[in-house]
């Protein structure tokens, strides 16, 4: 039997259940809608403000602050729920405001609109220069390659130091310009100031600072970007289909070439020639450690590309005079092949940075970070880019060549260092290819400040640091780096001092924090104190006879043995500009003593320490005494401490103290002598600012500066002295160096430390510290003083900003930055002649 509805009465159960439905949702609408007020007004009472109320924690969960909030209950099935504290959020990781000595920075760098005005003045026509804009120049143009800010005098700068209400010295700048359009190119390097432009500025030679009148052309920087390329599109046109057939890549000029060019250094012995060996690589990541044993010995030398000509080619070990000959044997057979490159299936994606192998046991957790809980502890002022930290003060300075560098260095309102500034960085090779036997960088010519690029947030540098900006001058333009300089501090995760005692006042530690202020080159890192980090060797074709030159990383790729030397000027001023050079050893010595008696004898054999001074400028290229038994400070005679010591400061050997090995290379004959010493100290100069140039790589027959010419048998006693401290590492490659060096071996550094300078250890008016008293009764924990300064804080950090990566920017003459248009032009600067394509 079965039941069938009538019409009218489906209709009339449809709305009765309509209406029953729109109740039902209007009053759990109303319910969602009162909850949710009476949960924001508990939100609102638990928060401190609105940006609390609204925090991601709130509308994504409590995982992005990996349960930081999360307390461990402690309640059973028939207690009360315990109530959870609320944590604050932690104060916003931005640093106070510094308070410089003086209002003006002394050594600041130009500002685009001063070099702008300063180009405007160079090109007019009262100056008499012929000038060609950079950018739409030819080597045999008049045309600019810097213009930065020259350093003022000590004397007047100090002047302004002691009395920050007077003048501060008058501005400079230093212009270099590449003379290519006259009858005998040279290169010049003048003085215009005072700045702003007007009618009181004048424009004249810098020859003070330099050791020859002249800087020959052949020695210059790279300001085409062109001329090359279409050089080398031209000569190896003839060759290409033979390249492509023995390498199975293309050298046509396009975007997709699988073949790249890479030049040595020194490009010339004295400036009268500007030749170079050129090694063929393949064209993907780490091409530096792909060379393909395909060599020419190039010259382009003076103005005219025509001219340029490729002297001699070398293929595996067999050597051709010409290019003719070269495409003799490669037809005729007598060539001898090595097939083997030509095959379409070679794999060369093991020297990108890609992740590989297996995973690691919790590698899947990011790791740990520092978090200020009390807020950070040093200043900042970012226009006059002054920073201080603990009773430190510094100011910061920026240029082409070296980057990074430090001026009036005061603890405690007291100048320890008037300069502290990176130098050169020389990378000596070694091979039996002619790319690597001839190779000896100096990387000052390269301009390792323009090539800094913005940091790796996360990566470079943690995540609370604080980021500074640069700007250098190029041929390009104005180049705007916004995080080029960051500042962090960081526990070192071992204590400063510690020690367990049993009597009172002996248990106990202090913390150990460092600031690291860095800077990071497409060479590598600079921190203070300081570590250099590697990248990419440049590596050689491996076959059998490159044995005891380095070694295998891959099937035919080699790192090869290369010296890392880095030189830093460090301008001392200890209690004043009059210092002295001490140098103290330990030495064994063998000595009776009549009151011992006979069970041992009366012989001992024990150290003692000898201290003397080196007074003569010519006895100060020193290295580190055998065994490290000993060590060299700057003193000030004249100023003691409470125990009648002279104050000072130590130079201490770091991490990998080394000096150069090779000496008496012709490649590195005069131009880097400073190479050869562990450290050297010589009278200050001003015309004596820097242990080398940019022209010294090309010029190492006649370098520009002779380091040893600043050491001319001159008094040092209570002078004002400069140390030339060097760092660096000898590579011996090994197969963990593929893809890349590590820091843990990359890794070099000085170390300064006050020679009773100070009375005691100031690091006891530390208040991030601990003291333990003994407990009354044995087994009860220690009582403890922590000075107030709680180590056990916690609160809610804010969540870290979105990983972002910028380019640099390229700022025009009206100081905005401009599109990226220029950015692909930028990488080829920066790689100057390591990656060489074919082609415009």
């Amino acid at each position: 039997m079965s039941y069938q509805a009538k019409p009218g009465h489906q209709h009339r159960d449809f709305e009765s259940r309509t209406k029953a439905g729109v109740s039902t949702r209007s009053l759990l609408f109303g319910l969602s809608v009162l909850l949710n007020v009476v949960c924001f007004v508990f939100i609102l009472r638990r928060s401190h403000d609105l940006t609390d109320a609204f925090s991601h924690g709130i509308f994504f969960g409590d995982s992005w602050y990996t349960g930081l909030d999360k307390t461990p209950s402690t309640s059973t099935v028939d207690d009360a729920p315990a109530e959870r504290s609320p944590i604050e959020r932690c104060p916003t990781p931005s640093p106070q405001p510094a308070s410089p000595p003086t209002p003006i920075n002394p050594w600041a760098s130009l500002e685009v609109s001063e070099i702008s005005q300063i180009e405007d003045w160079l090109f007019e026509d009262a100056r008499g220069l012929n000038l060609t804009r950079s950018t739409e120049s030819v080597s045999s143009d008049n045309a600019i390659f810097l213009i930065e800010a020259y350093y003022p005098p000590k004397d007047e700068t100090l002047a302004y130091l002691e009395e920050p209400a007077s003048s501060p010295p008058e501005r400079f700048a230093r212009v270099v310009i590449h003379h290519g359009g006259w009858t005998a190119p040279v290169i010049k390097d003048y003085l215009v100031g005072p700045l702003p432009i007007t009618s009181r500025t004048t424009i004249r030679p810098l020859v003070e600072i330099y050791h020859r009148e002249d800087i020959p052309f052949n020695a210059r920087g790279l300001s085409q970007l062109n001329e090359l390329p279409e050089f080398l599109a031209k000569a190896v046109a003839p060759i290409a289909s033979a390249m492509e057939e023995l390498f199975g890549g293309s050298i046509r000029g396009q975007n997709n070439d699988t073949l790249v060019a890479g030049m040595s250094g020194p490009f010339s012995f004295d400036g009268q020639f500007r030749r170079l060996w050129m090694t063929w690589r393949r064209n993907t990541a780490g091409s530096f450690i792909l060379p393909v044993n395909f060599y020419q010995y190039i010259d382009v030398s003076g103005t005219d590309p025509s001219q340029w000509k490729i002297l001699k080619t070398m293929y595996h070990g067999q050597v051709f005079p010409t290019i003719d000959s070269f495409l003799e044997a490669f037809h005729n057979g007598t060539l001898i092949r090595h097939e083997d490159q030509a095959d379409p299936n070679l794999d060369f994606t093991w020297t990108q940075r890609k992740r590989i192998g297996i995973d690691r046991d919790l590698d899947n957790l990011s790791g740990p970070r520092s978090v200020s809980f009390s807020g950070l502890r040093f200043r900042v002022d970012r226009e006059r880019q002054y920073v201080s930290w603990m009773g430190w003060g510094m100011y910061l300075g920026f240029d082409r060549d070296m980057g990074l560098n430090f001026w009036d260095i005061r603890f405690r309102g007291e100048r320890i260092i008037y300069q502290l500034a990176p130098q050169e960085a020389i990378a000596q090779y070694a091979g039996n290819d002619p790319m690597q036997a001839t190779t000896a960088w100096l990387d000052r010519h390269f301009g390792m400040g323009s090539m800094v690029r913005n940091m790796i947030p996360h990566y470079d540098c943690p995540q609370e640091a604080i980021y500074l900006p640069a700007t250098t001058y190029s041929v390009l333009g104005n180049v705007h780096v916004e995080k080029a300089i960051c500042i962090f501090e960081q526990d070192t995760g071992k204590p400063l001092t510690r020690h367990y005692g049993y009597e009172e006042g002996e248990f106990g530690a202090i913390k150990s924090y460092v600031l690291t202020i860095r800077s990071t080159t497409t060479v590598g890192n600079y921190d203070y104190l300081v570590r250099h980090d590697s990248s990419y060797m440049q590596g050689g074709y491996w076959n059998p006879k490159q044995d005891g030159y380095g070694a295998r990383i891959q099937e035919t790729s080699m790192g090869n043995l290369h010296d890392h030397v880095i030189n830093y000027k460090v301008d001392f001023d200890i209690a004043g500009r009059a210092n002295s050079l001490l140098r103290t050893t330990t030495q064994q010595e063998v000595i009776s003593h009549p009151w011992l008696d006979d069970d041992w004898g009366q012989e001992v054999i024990q150290q003692k320490i000898t201290k003397e001074y080196i007074t003569n400028e010519d006895d100060a290229l020193l290295k580190h005494p055998l065994n490290f038994q000993g060590n060299y400070a700057l003193v000030n005679q004249d100023v003691k401490n409470a125990w009648g010591y002279p104050r000072g400061y130590v130079i201490h050997p770091g991490y990998s103290p080394i000096h150069n090995t090779v000496v008496g290379s012709k490649r590195l004959l005069n131009n880097a002598n400073w190479a050869r010493y562990n450290l050297a100290v010589s009278r200050r100069k001003e015309t004596e600012p820097s242990s080398s140039t940019m022209w010294n790589l090309h010029l190492p027959g006649n370098p520009t500066v002779d380091f040893h010419n600043f050491f001319d048998g001159e008094n040092i006693t209570q002078q004002d002295l400069v140390a030339w401290i060097n760092l660096g590492m000898h590579h011996l490659p090994q197969a963990e160096d593929s893809p890349m060096t590590k820091t843990n071996i990359a890794t070099s550094s000085f170390v300064l430390t006050p020679l009773n300078y100070f009375d005691y250890d100031i690091s006891m008016e530390l208040r991030n510290a601990v003291l333990l008293h003994n407990p009354e009764r044995q087994g009860d924990a220690y009582s403890f003083d922590d000075y107030g300064v709680k180590q056990d804080l916690t609160c809610l950090p804010e969540p870290p900003s979105p990983f972002e990566y910028l380019d640099a920017r390229i700022a025009g003459p009206d100081g905005n930055l401009g599109d990226s248009e220029r950015i692909a032009d930028l990488r080829r600067a920066s790689e100057m002649f390591l990656r060489v394509r074919v082609g415009t």
